[in-house]
């Protein structure tokens, strides 16, 4: 039986963020060169987006291609691009099928202008779908996100539009490329890694963190319900004490 029937629709993260980690490691498992554990990466990709978007999930954030992973081989990051070029050309109908929108946070102006192409005409095409918004990360670091935030917020009050006294966290956060979206509630990582790598710092300041020793490539739908399990099985504080939570619940209960 799915650990599907156990999740309680009740209480489901409205924001899921996830580091797709472990490709490279799966790949070599298998003999196979790198590229060969990202293009296998792709089936998790749709199996975790189907699987959010069937429970209900309002926002999926995919980090898929970090700034400093401009940095690996010249070689592996050509074949990334085209496999991004390739997948979302191959998987704008199942978005459309599953009513999921296509969206991205990033430097994107830095990608080459066939990936531009083909998500600007995705992102387009699935503009309109309701059921859940897919965030695909590319070309994204969070230190980026923080220093570009910081340098409108400057600008801003240079122009006197703003006045330094006046920026406080909520000013400051509707600079951030993820102000349209609900902060994650629950961060992913795969492959056993514990850390964050500068994947949405400021965003994720009350997250839980959910680490699983799971190559990307094998995370499929019952290795998300794992996840989703753990997440409604820990207790959200806030900053409060646990007497404080169970009174609050108290007071509204008719």
């Amino acid at each position: 039986m799915s650990l599907k029937t156990e999740i309680d629709t009740t209480r489901l993260p409205a924001h899921v963020a996830v580091i797709m980690d472990g490709n490279g490691r799966w790949a070599k498992q298998q003999g196979q060169m790198r590229v060969f554990g990202h293009k296998n990466g792709v089936n998790s990709v749709r199996e975790v987006s189907e699987a959010a978007a069937e429970l209900g999930i309002q926002v999926l954030t995919l980090y898929a291609f970090s700034t400093e992973n401009w940095n690996r081989p010249h070689e592996e990051v050509e074949a990334l691009m085209e496999l991004l070029v390739h997948t979302i050309h191959a998987e704008t109908e199942t978005l459309m099928k599953n009513d999921i929108r296509l969206e991205t946070i990033g430097d994107t102006q830095s990608l080459p202008p066939s990936c531009q192409r083909e998500l600007a005409e995705a992102i387009q095409k699935t503009s309109g779908n309701k059921r859940m918004a897919l965030v695909l990360a590319l070309s994204y670091s969070s230190r980026w996100e923080i220093v570009e935030a910081a340098r409108r917020l400057a600008k801003l009050t240079q122009a006197g539009e703003l006045k330094p006294e006046d920026i406080n966290a909520d000013v400051f956060g509707r600079q951030l490329t993820t102000s349209r979206y609900p902060d994650p509630e629950l961060l992913i990582r795969t492959s056993g890694e514990l850390r964050v790598s500068n994947f949405l710092l400021w965003q994720i300041a009350y997250a839980e963190f959910y680490f699983t020793e799971t190559l990307w490539p094998d995370f499929d739908r019952e290795e998300f319900y794992k996840a989703i399990l753990d997440y409604q099985n820990r207790e959200r504080r806030f900053g409060k004490t646990s007497d404080q939570l169970l009174k609050s619940a108290d007071s509204t209960q008719p």
